[in-house]
Parts: structure tokens; sequence; C-alpha cells
């Protein structure tokens, strides 16, 4: 027998009321769509027809994770062997029906998947799953981006373009992008957003929200709320071309001065809500190591220059690139430095607060001081309360109370002590910790996961990220210091920690 003949979920008081209220919401949703659709690709993704098999497939697959949980757990030792091994094994059988629930109903689901794969706050069997997802787009046909492209620029594109490559160079789950020429001969990026997507969003959102909301009145342990706010967010801001296009100029202000980064410049003309017309920029994918060796470009040189880059957005400039996965950064074989790195896709960017900015300095400041007060204090103002002590955890791989010198991994005993520590906390001690950080927090956890996973790829040592936050964090505190000035900075208590060759230096701190 299968495991869906053996599970039958019982009709209490809450099945009958998920199942009537998946019906009803499925049924207005179906209504909504049938009465706003305009033109063949919209109809295409948000007719009845389209929108009821994807949001029952996003209706039952949540259904099924849930039980699986609750029957494949229930009755085993929460801090047992037996019950991580099951849990492990929940996980991976979860995260693949997450999966195949994202290729198969596409548009943001699958967005959802890379947003979900970018953080490092869920299980690594879900992020691993879903990262599969970064290269998966369809692109549209020509003819709807055509449309698009006719109805936001007014004109005809042979008035506009010399020449105008239909086969798009990338493609994304929101936009892709085609290579042209314009009459001055300047070679352009058009980036062009699907048709019907705003509409779609609501939608998608909108089945999100009520799965999220039915789990947790089902199940209070499981509360997925945060994630999908964030999410709506982060997705809002990204349909939006002429706040990417801000985004971008104002990051391009931001760097003016730095010999290492690119942004392509935006051409307003040509740009709207829905097209985005830039600078043509050439380069490879910045985890693209053969590439590196070819042209003999260094990848360590190439994450050290990439970390610095972000180090600076967060601690020094407080507005950040909310998406840097390898798609959007590329390296160019040019510049002074043998290389150059081009930032893309500025769409999902945040703002950070000032006070949040200051005091993110003040946590690393007294994460690499071992300042247990000081982090407690900063974590609470941060959001983090009573689970402050977690955080040098989060960002730097050791207990609040390790005596390792940064960049060197835990003891056994330090290992084993955290472990222990950390079989205490209940999945509601999880979800309570993500609910209370402020949305400025989880933009720095999701950046930071995604560079984390960038420099591995390089082969980049973990503490050349250290090295980027340290030193940006400290000038951060100190705007007026020279950017050489890091390593030394005043008379104070010293820090040891790695170089880049793996070698403790100290630095001072007052």
């Amino acid at each position: 027998m299968t495991f869906k003949q053996n599970f039958k979920l019982p009709l209490t008081k809450k099945t009958k009321f998920l199942l009537l209220t998946a019906t009803t919401g499925t049924a207005a949703l179906t209504l909504y769509t049938a009465t706003t659709t305009t033109d063949s690709f919209t109809n295409k993704i948000t007719s009845p027809i389209h929108a009821v098999p994807r949001s029952s497939r996003a209706i039952s697959t949540i259904a099924l994770t849930v039980a699986d949980y609750k029957l494949s757990l229930r009755n085993l030792p929460v801090n047992s062997d037996s019950y991580y091994q099951k849990l492990s094994e929940v996980h991976l059988r979860s995260a693949k029906r997450m999966l195949k629930l994202c290729e198969e109903n596409k548009g943001f689901y699958v967005k959802a998947g890379q947003f979900v794969a970018s953080l490092k706050q869920v299980p690594q069997e879900y992020s691993l799953m879903l990262s599969s997802l970064q290269d998966q787009a369809v692109p549209c046909s020509f003819k709807d981006i055509k449309q698009v492209l006719q109805s936001n620029l007014d004109r005809d594109l042979k008035n506009i373009f010399l020449s105008f490559d239909e086969q798009p160079v990338a493609a994304a789950s929101i936009a892709q992008v085609h290579r042209a020429m314009l009459k001055d001969h300047q070679e352009v990026a058009v980036k062009v957003q699907y048709p019907g997507l705003e509409r779609q969003m609501k939608i998608d959102i909108t089945i999100m929200s009520f799965l999220s909301k039915s789990v947790a009145w089902l199940f209070p342990d499981y509360r997925f709320n945060w994630l999908v706010t964030e999410f709506r967010e982060v997705i809002s801001s990204e349909l939006d071309f002429i706040q990417e296009a801000r985004n971008s100029e104002k990051t391009d202000r931001n760097f003016k001065n730095n010999k290492f980064v690119r942004i392509p410049h935006i051409f307003w003309e040509l740009t709207t809500r829905q097209v985005l017309t830039m600078q043509f920029c050439w380069g490879h994918k910045v985890d693209d190591v053969e590439f590196m060796k070819e042209t003999r470009i260094n990848p360590i040189k190439v994450a050290k220059a990439l970390m610095e880059v972000f180090a600076e957005m967060i601690f020094i400039h407080g507005f950040v690139h909310g998406d840097p996965h390898p798609g959007n950064i590329l390296v160019s074989p040019e510049g002074p430095n043998g290389f150059t790195l081009v930032i893309l896709d500025h769409g999902i960017y945040k703002q950070l607060d000032e006070g949040f900015r200051q005091d993110y300095c003040q946590l690393w400041k007294a994460m690499i001081l071992q300042d247990t007060h000081k982090i407690q204090q900063l974590g609470e103002q941060l959001g983090a309360g009573k689970y402050a002590k977690y955080l040098p955890v989060i960002f730097l791989g050791r207990s609040v109370n390790s005596k390792a010198i940064l960049g060197k991994g835990m003891s056994d005993e330090e290992k084993s002590s955290l472990k222990q520590e950390l079989n205490y906390l209940k999945v509601d001690d999880i979800f309570s910790f993500m609910e209370s950080l402020p949305p400025d927090f989880l933009t720095i956890l999701r950046t930071d996961g995604l560079l984390r996973s960038v420099i591995r790829k390089l082969g980049a040592p973990q503490h050349v990220r250290l090295l980027a936050y340290v030193k940006y964090a400290i000038r951060g505190l100190s705007p007026k210091l020279s950017p050489g000035s890091a390593t030394a900075i005043s008379c104070g208590t010293a820090a040891a920690f790695l170089d880049e060759e793996g070698q403790a230096i100290s630095m001072h701190i007052d």
C-alpha cells in the first residue's frame, strides 16, 4: 500500500474548516481570474482552467507535507537520534514535494522556491533541493515580449533599435533579457517583464498567505507567515523596473570611486515599469571558476573583492542588494586589476534603518571582542531577544563563549556543548525567533547566506568573509577612517583572527 492509501485525514472540526476554506478560496480565485483577464498570454496564466490546478496543487502539497511531519514524528522522543534521523527523512521528502510544486506551477512559485533556498535558516535538505530552481526559467515567446515592448515604449521596435535579438540572453522567473543595438550603435540589454505578472502575483500570494495561516491555525507550532510577508515585499519591489533603475543609479553613485565595480548605465527614455534598458556588459557568472582559470583571474581575489563590495553596502552605505546569486554578478576580464565585478538585477534592495546599521556594526564589534553582555544587549535591540546568544553561531559559526581564534572551527567540546543546547530548542522557538526579527535583519541574513555560497564555490576560506565584515563594521562606526587603516584601529582591546593566509593577527579596537 502507498502512503496515500494508508493515510486518512480525520474529519475533525479543524480539518473540515481547512477543506471548506480551501474549496471556497479556490472558487473565489477562479471567479476573480475569470473576470479580470485581458491579453492572450495573461489569459493563459490566469484563466480559471489554469488557476484551479495551481491552487489545488499548492493546497494538497502543503496538507500532505504537514501530515507527513505530524505522523512520521509522533511518539518519537524529541531529543533522540531516531527523532533527528526521521526528521531529516521528512525534510528530504517534503523538499522534493516543494520542488515538484514549484516546477509544475512555475512563475512566482519558482521565485518563492529560490527565495527559500537562499535562506540560511531553513533545513539544509530544503536549501539544497530548491537551489536547483536558480537555473530554471522557460523564456516567453517573442510574440508576447514584443507586445509588452511596443505597448510600453509606444513605438515600433524598428524606430528604436538598429537590431534586436529575438532570442533572450537570459531568462528568469519574472523577466527575460534581450541583446539589442540602438540607432546610435550603442549596445544595450533590454529587460522585459512577462505580461500579466502583477495579477498572477496577487493570486499566488493570496494562496501562499492562505496556506500559511491555515497551517498555523491547524498546527500552532508551524508558523510561516513571516516568510510569506517577506516574500511579498521582495517580489512587489522587483516588479517595478523604474524603482530598479533608481536602485541601480544609487548603487553606481555609492561605488563611483571603486575600481572593482561596474554598474550598467540606464537609458531612461527606454525604461518603464515593465521594460528596463541598460548598457550591455559582458562577463561570466561570479562562480564560473573554469572561466577564471582560462583568463588567469584569481578566484580568491574575486571572492575578496566581492565580500568587500557587499560589506561596504551593508556596513557603510546601508543600501543592500538583496539577491546576490551568481547570475546577478558577473566577472569581466577588464579593468586595472585584471577583472571587474558587474552587478546586475537591482530590483531587490533594502535601505537599512540608520539605527539598525549602527547597531549591526556594533554587533560585529561585540562578536569580535566576545563581549557577551554587549551581544545580548544589541541582540535585543535588533529583535533577537532571548535568542541573541545564538547570533555568533549564525554569523561566526561558533558559540558565544567560544575561545577559538576567529576563522577556526570550535573545539570538539564546544561543538558537543552547543549541539546539546540546540537540541533543547523547539520548533516554536525557531519560528518565534524568525518572527521577531525586523525586515532589515532578514535581508542581511539572506544576503549573507548567498554570499557564503558563492565564496565557497570560488574555493575561498570563510575568513575572507570575516575579514571583510570586521574591516567595514569598524569603518561603519568611524566613517572618517581611511580604507587602509582597518587593520590597526587605534589602541584598545586586541581581537585575534585569521588573515587571508590563515595566520593569526590582531586588530585593536576601541
